[in-house]
């Protein structure tokens, strides 16, 4: 039997300092996992395959992303280090019921945080 964890949609940022915005974005996974969840994040598999930098591959990794909001039972935005525009393009799109599900924000501890900063 597979068990029932809810899929969870991980939306953190990504570009700018991305070496502590990817350790980050392993915090948050591992503080979903802890919850009961399976998550997902698009911004850590897409990148790693398609061009970030070339606008049509980027637009293809968000539209892919976007699949998996069709079967997501949560979005969690973790905002520790704030809004991304890719962050809040998701919301909006929440928001204006483009996809129907349940988000909420979260924040990991701050000693989590503070051992993840690059310096």
């Amino acid at each position: 039997m597979i068990p029932a964890f809810k899929r969870v949609i991980i939306e953190s940022p990504y570009s700018g300092e991305v070496e502590r915005n990817l350790a980050y974005l392993k915090v948050c996974m591992y503080d979903s996992i802890t919850r009961g969840e399976a998550p997902y994040a698009s911004h850590k598999l897409y990148p790693d395959i398609l061009n970030d930098d070339d606008p049509n591959e980027r637009r293809l990794g968000i539209e892919l992303g976007f699949a998996w909001l069709q079967v997501a039972s949560l979005v969690a935005f973790y905002t520790d280090l704030g809004w991304s525009p890719g962050m809040v393009a998701c919301l909006n799109d929440l928001k204006n019921i483009r996809f129907r599900v349940p988000y909420e924000t979260r924040k990991v501890s701050k000693d989590v945080l503070n051992s993840i900063i690059v310096s």
